[in-house]
């Protein structure tokens, strides 16, 4: 039997955004079909039927990219389908996860998976906010516990839209986004804000916190339509029966083990992570207490003791783990240039959170590629971060890059995004890599400040330095309190991990996860003037080691330089079956690649081999005009005159009867091959050959009177080897 469909529809910026329940995946807890313009995905949820016996919630959200979304095949002449998951799909589906797990109820225990998966892309409408709209949807009707409802949108700052030079735009077009100061993502349940991820354009403040107003009353209307839907198709929730605290056994530990538990907790404020002294603890506490507890239990007690403790010290006393106050950064150490042969090097370090950043440039030619259902696009700016298990003093795998560490690289690449300089302004390649050497809060910060300082100590013209801080939060909803620059522990025990990057004139990036329902408009603004005056704290500190971008490149870095010539002048450059670029390259050891608009980069380790490359490019392609004079060299004697270069690799003739006043019988008589003579430009014929002399003033009107050229008397071409009659060439 046919399942019936049920849809729902709201106009939202000119567009149809629908919510459909029924077409597909009826074997799912939910499913729903989201619909905006002509881009479609479909969002389904399952859960488990069993519990798990995991000590946190397994959620997975999965997000899926599919090429025939947009009518493509994938370009592999071997592979043909779709592999790992793009970097742009682990963003998708970290920003789903984190708009969604913390709505999720503590007591609930089931796997979780919820699969995004696009299936139609139209150029204009981004799929992946609409996946996040889907999700929302698709658990909103299903028996899972949740406590959404939520929405997204994605803000941007189109120039022009308003007549006054720019404004605030709701779901930008891809076109529209061409021209924002930034792209912005909100999710937020009606009244309150859940995550935040955006890169901006040095954007101040006040517009950023006046963007996340507006999501917000587009997001209530969003939900409006998700309620609409539950209420004809949402299914009865699961009723949940709270896990009972184990009072009696917490009471008990803090007062048996007051002085055991005061000594673990300050060694497991030491590190991110913690350390084995709870563990320890937790084992002496389960042989002394016998078979009433476990290990386990004990060690669930003692971290949420643990916690509370941070919690009560900050909320009540105001008073940090590490004795800060609460608006105080933890100190910082900088180095930079520290790797001798790298192109450039940093080492930024606050607190216990160390990373090691490395500039690397490259010629334009080993920019990335990306394939994706909208189509291919090339990146010349490339971040990436690792985080190793060392860094946090424990044992791990190793491999491929986990969604977190492709997460903090976006981020960290997104802060500086808008500082790098055009490829017309700085024609290289550009990859950061920051290595995390210790890890004791957002270590994703400290890479956007070291990969400031790597880039300066490259010499890479940025616009502005970067600097980024991590903004925490406690709260037990009766009040609540800022913590700047927050440690693992503050991360962990806290309830906000609020990310802010950017310049000395506004924002460049933001990152906002959360573990409580959500932030009021009050929290969001007073955490940004917070981020603001810590970030400018900063920006001072790496001033003091670095103020400005070096004025050379490493000796080590290639030099790329850009030469535009005419588009019909490619041909010359590069010859007959490439045989003048070979040349170039092979002369002067510098690479050449020519672009179909004329672009001609010329890069290589070695400076003067590359103004050599340039020198000769231009010459070839530089239009010559009579009445000019250069000094050439000569390079071929033939017995009607001789061949001079007058610019690299363009050639003219200097006829027997321009070398001299008097008549010139034999030009072997009057130069030689090598030698430098001075030319002027008599003419350029209809088949743009260059007719040269080396007379000038009064002798010019000496010169021998020359019979009409007759059609042997040179070859067909001003550069190559003339050609030899009665030679058999094979």
């Amino acid at each position: 039997m046919a399942q019936k469909i049920i849809t729902k529809s709201i106009e939202l910026s000119g567009r149809t955004l629908s919510l459909e329940v029924g077409r597909f995946a009826e074997q799912s807890s939910a499913a729903v079909l989201a619909r905006y313009g002509d881009a479609m995905v479909l969002a389904t949820v399952t859960a488990s039927s069993r519990e798990t016996t995991l000590d946190y919630f397994p959620l997975s959200v999965e997000y899926v990219e599919r090429l025939y979304a947009g009518g493509r095949i994938k370009g592999s002449r071997w592979v043909k389908r779709e592999g790992r998951p793009t970097d742009d799909a682990v963003l998708a589906g970290r920003v789903i996860d984190r708009s969604i797990r913390p709505l999720f109820p503590k007591a609930y225990k089931h796997d979780v998976q919820i699969v995004i998966t696009v299936l139609s892309v139209d150029g204009e409408n981004d799929p992946d906010v609409l996946g996040l709209v889907a999700t929302s949807a698709a658990i909103a009707i299903s028996p899972i516990p949740w406590n959404g409802p939520v929405s997204a949108v994605r803000m941007g700052y189109v120039k022009g839209v308003d007549g006054n030079g720019g404004g605030l735009v709701i779901n930008p077009t891809i076109t529209e986004q061409a021209n924002s100061e930034f792209d912005f993502v909100v999710s937020s349940s009606r009244e309150k804000v859940v995550m935040l991820e955006g890169g901006f354009c040095e954007t101040p403040e006040e517009t950023v916190a006046e963007a996340v107003l507006l999501a917000k009353t587009a997001n209530a209307k969003i939900i409006d339509l998700i309620t609409e839907l539950t209420k004809t198709v949402g299914k009865k929730k699961v009723a949940l029966t709270e896990a009972t605290e184990q009072e009696d056994l917490k009471t008990k530990i803090a007062k048996d083990y007051k002085k055991e538990m005061e000594a673990a907790f300050v060694k497991k404020a030491e590190k991110e992570f913690g350390g084995e002294e709870m563990t320890i603890l937790a084992k002496t506490i389960a042989e002394a207490y016998g078979t009433d507890y476990t290990v386990k239990d004990i060690e669930a007690a003692l971290d949420t003791l643990f916690k509370k403790q941070v919690r009560q010290n900050i909320l009540e006393h105001a008073k940090r783990v590490d004795g800060r106050k609460l608006d105080e950064v933890r100190p910082i150490d900088i180095e930079v240039g520290i790797l001798p042969r790298t192109h450039g090097s940093a080492m930024f370090k606050r607190g216990q959170t160390q990373a090691l950043t490395v500039a690397t440039l490259g010629t334009p030619s080993l920019e990335q590629l990306i394939e994706s259902p909208a189509g291919e696009e090339s990146k010349r700016y490339i971040h990436h971060y690792s985080m190793p298990p060392y860094s946090v003093g424990e044992t791990g795998r190793m491999g491929t890059p986990s969604r977190r560490e492709i997460g903090h690289g976006a981020l960290a690449e997104r802060a500086l995004l808008s500082v790098i300089p055009s490829e017309e302004d700085f024609p290289y390649t550009i990859r950061l890599v920051s290595e995390i050497m210790s890890s004791n809060g957002s270590t994703s910060m400290a890479s956007t400040c070291g990969s400031t300082l790597a880039l300066m100590d490259a010499g890479v013209p940025i616009k502005e330095p970067v600097a980024g801080i991590s903004v925490g939060l406690m709260t037990d909803k009766k009040k609540y309190v800022l913590l700047t620059d927050i440690m693992g522990i503050e991360d962990f025990a806290g309830d906000m991990d609020f990310k802010v990057a950017g310049t000395k004139n506004g924002i460049t990036a933001i990152q906002l996860d959360i573990k409580i329902d959500g932030l009021t408009d009050e929290i969001v603004k007073e955490t940004l003037v917070r981020a603001h005056d810590a970030r400018l704290m900063i920006l001072d500190t790496m001033k003091k080691i670095i103020g400005e971008p070096r004025k050379n490149l490493s000796q080590y870095a290639p030099k790329v330089q850009v030469v535009k010539i005419p588009v019909e002048k490619i041909g010359e450059v590069i010859g007959p079956g490439g045989k003048m670029i070979r040349q170039i390259i092979a002369v002067t050891g510098a690479g050449v690649d020519v672009e179909d608009d004329g672009s001609v980069m010329i890069s290589g380790t070695d400076a003067d081999a590359v103004a050599k490359a340039v020198a000769w490019v231009q010459g070839m392609t530089r239009e010559v005009k009579p009445g000019e004079e250069y000094e050439g060299e000569v390079k071929r004697i033939l017995p009607f005159g001789a061949f001079v270069e007058i610019t690299p690799g363009k050639e003219g003739m200097v006829h027997v009867s321009q070398m001299a006043t008097s008549f010139v019988a034999n030009p072997n008589d009057v130069v030689t091959i090598g030698q430098k003579v001075k030319v002027r430009v008599m003419e350029i014929d209809d088949q743009g050959r260059v007719n040269l002399s080396m007379l000038f003033g009064e002798d010019a009107k000496k010169a021998p009177v020359r019979e009409p050229r007759e059609h042997g008397d040179r070859p067909h071409r001003s550069f190559g080897r003339p050609f030899d009659r009665g030679r058999k060439r094979f």
